[in-house]
């Protein structure tokens, strides 16, 4: 009786944490100080300080490089803010390498993807996923028993860290999305600077921010990830993953920056599961005092997926099922047994404690004078919940499910020589020119 009480004492606290930490801080704010759960939060404290913060890191990449990755499809070319964000990549000084993994180009495409990024002043390499040479690559993996996953993000970051750790140049890693509408130079200075500075000895470091306009966004994390993992506590006792997960203020945040030894160990989810996953790996490879989180921008702004209610091959609900299906299995992984009625009973659980968090978000929106409609919200949670009720499902009939992209150790294991055959592949399609080639032909 002891432990209940204790543990409803535990949930009641960081129920009110979560709804006073949330993100509804507008521009030019100062940002609170609070220290919440088990992972250290590094805030946005009184003025901008990115210039000096970029001088540090001009200092620190002269004896440890940095290489950033951006997983990107080809379709990001043409909207706006990939073109944002190469104007602004190019006035950045600290950044070794830059890494474009592509997905879904064409030949054409891929060719004019290489003009597009070749204004960087970094020295780039575009990895053409979809090109034969990289292709081979994958079919010789496949036949030595060697798991790739599907094509998607997680496989193009995995490849491009592989890249990175073949040409032995950087020594820190970072990786942010290629859709942010609202990119600004501070947003990779602060993810980087924690994993930079020798004096802080951060090994793994996780953006967070505040998904607010004109009314608060990031449904999936809000409404979903949050609520679920409080549900799961409130149901199995306090659990340690659970409580290093509930301590990211935005634990699907797409942005990270980690040492290159953690890239060379971490497996890597190959569907949505990608953040959830990424951060369960960390959580077993790295000591906690060596995890970090930072608060990397007043506001920020990306493309929004639609809810994709009666597609579960798509949108928030695709998303939603994949992530619930990869926090059961790292669950199952650390020795937690669930039972098909003790996951009824989840979403019994994950409903109520969805539809409290709807009106504290309500309230929320009420003070700060945000737009706020509770049928969209409501129609959110029916969505996860759905999704839920097919990750439920197909763990019940497969709890290993689809296995995670292999660490890059075990595949240099397998094949010594991967990564020549990668840094060749790489290279050979960045000096590729079917121009020439074609007037070879002619001549």
């Amino acid at each position: 009786m002891d432990r209940v009480l204790l543990h409803r004492v535990y949930l009641h606290f960081t129920c009110d944490r979560f709804s006073a930490i949330i993100g509804t801080r507008r521009e030019n704010t100062v940002s609170d100080f609070h220290q919440n759960g088990v992972v250290t939060v590094l805030h946005r404290l009184g003025r901008s300080n990115t210039a000096q913060l970029e001088l540090e890191l001009e200092r620190y990449a002269k004896t440890t490089p940095i290489a950033l990755v951006l997983p990107s499809l080809y379709s990001e070319l043409e909207r706006p803010a990939l073109k944002g964000i190469v104007k602004t990549l190019s006035e950045v000084r600290y950044i070794n390498e830059i890494v474009i993994s592509l997905d879904q180009a064409s030949a054409l495409e891929f060719r004019l993807a290489k003009q597009f990024f070749s204004q960087l002043p970094q020295r780039v390499r575009v990895i053409w996923n979809d090109g034969s040479r990289i292709q081979a690559l994958l079919n010789m993996l496949v036949s030595n028993e060697i798991d790739i996953g599907h094509q998607g993000k997680g496989r193009g970051c995995w490849t491009a860290y592989g890249y990175v750790l073949a040409r032995e140049q950087s020594q820190i890693i970072a990786l942010h999305d290629c859709d942010i509408v609202s990119y600004d130079r501070q947003y990779l200075a602060r993810l980087c600077y924690p994993v930079a500075n020798p004096n802080l000895a951060y090994e793994f470091c996780k953006g967070f921010y505040s998904r607010v306009t004109d009314r608060m966004h990031g449904r999936v994390t809000r409404l979903f990830i949050t609520p679920l993992i409080r549900s799961l506590q409130l149901l199995v006792g306090p659990h340690a993953l659970l409580s290093f997960l509930d301590s990211f203020r935005y634990p699907l945040a797409g942005e990270f920056a980690m040492v290159r030894d953690l890239a060379w160990i971490n497996r890597i989810p190959g569907d949505w599961g990608l953040e959830i996953g990424i951060l369960a790996e960390v959580y077993r490879n790295c000591a906690l005092r060596r995890i970090c989180q930072v608060d990397i921008a007043d506001a920020y702004e990306h493309k929004h997926q639609t809810l994709s209610t009666h597609n579960p091959e798509a949108g928030l609900l695709k998303m939603c099922t994949d992530i619930t299906k990869s926090l059961f299995r790292n669950l199952a992984g650390e020795g937690l047994v669930f039972s098909e009625s003790a996951l009824k009973t989840l979403r019994a659980t994950y409903l109520q404690a969805a539809q409290e968090a709807i009106s504290r978000y309500e309230n929320d929106a009420a003070i700060n004078s945000l737009r706020f409609d509770r049928h969209e919200e409501r129609q959110a949670v029916e969505v996860f919940l759905r999704g839920m009720t097919l990750a439920t499902n197909s763990f019940i009939e497969d709890p290993l499910g689809v296995p995670m992209i292999s660490n890059w150790s075990r595949v240099t294991h397998a094949v010594p020589d991967m990564f020549h055959r990668l840094i060749d592949a790489v290279e050979l399609d960045h000096a590729w020119n079917p121009a020439a080639e074609t007037q070879q032909l002619v001549s």
